[in-house]
């Protein structure tokens, strides 16, 4: 899969809690919900889209 693929899905995703869009953090490799003040985490290239999986925002 090729990175533009990759960024396009990640884009299609959205906040379990929010249902807002996301934002990616590609140095933490996290999905950023901003208004549910949480951080996805991306493993091994999966992104785990559990809010008890989720770490929250300072």
């Amino acid at each position: 899969m090729s990175i533009n693929a990759d960024r396009r899905m990640l884009e299609a995703l959205i906040c379990p809690q929010t249902h807002a869009t996301l934002r990616y953090d590609a140095d933490a490799q996290e999905l950023v919900s901003v208004n549910a003040n949480l951080a996805y985490p991306i493993r091994n290239g999966i992104p785990v889209m559990l809010v008890d999986e989720a770490r929250k925002l300072d």
